[in-house]
C-alpha cells in the first residue's frame, strides 16, 4: 500500500530527496543532471518540498571516530516509579547521548551514546541507576544509518 506521502511525490522527487540524503551538499548542477532537468527546474523542486515539510532541515554527518569517540553504545533506559522526568532531563543534559527516543515496551528511552573510551560508560551511567535500570550494547557496526523508507517505483 502507497502511503499519502508516497503518493504526493513523483519518482522525480524521490529521486532528488534520495540523492540528497547521499549527499546534502550537492551542487544544484550534479543533481539536475542525476535526474535529467535543469538546475532551476530542480531548485524549484527542492523550494517546494520545503514548503510542503518534506524536506525540514539540511544538515551534516558527522565521524564520530575523527572527533574522538572510539565507541557508540545503545542504552535502554527504564526508570524506577516517579522518575521518568528526572530521567529524561538526565539524559538530555548528558551531551554524549547523541539520539533518545521514548519508546513502549519495558523500557522508556533507548538512547545512543558516544565514549571516547569504554572506562567513560561506568561514570556516565553510574548516576543513572538510582533512578532507572540500564541495559547497554556497545555498537559494532551500523549496516544501515538514517535510510529514507521512500522507494522509487
Amino acid at each position: 500500500m502507497v502511503s499519502e506521502i508516497e503518493n504526493s511525490l513523483d519518482a522525480m522527487d524521490l529521486t532528488i530527496l534520495q540523492s540528497l540524503q547521499t549527499d546534502g551538499r550537492m551542487r544544484m548542477s550534479e543533481l539536475a543532471q542525476i535526474v535529467g532537468m535543469s538546475a532551476p527546474s530542480v531548485k524549484d523542486r527542492i523550494r517546494r518540498m520545503e514548503d510542503r515539510g518534506f524536506i525540514r532541515k539540511f544538515t551534516i554527518d558527522l565521524d564520530m571516530r575523527a572527533l574522538g569517540y572510539q565507541l557508540e553504545a545503545i542504552v535502554r533506559i527504564k526508570p524506577r516509579p516517579s522518575n521518568l522526568h528526572l530521567v529524561e532531563k538526565m539524559i538530555v543534559e548528558e551531551q554524549r547521548f547523541t539520539s533518545c527516543d521514548k519508546v513502549t515496551g519495558d523500557d522508556c528511552f533507548i538512547a545512543r551514546l558516544a565514549l571516547k573510551t569504554i572506562q567513560e560508560l561506568d561514570d556516565l551511567l553510574d548516576p543513572f541507576h538510582e533512578k532507572a535500570e540500564t541495559n547497554t550494547s556497545i555498537i559494532k557496526s551500523s549496516p544501515i544509518k538514517n535510510r529514507t523508507p521512500l522507494s522509487r517505483k
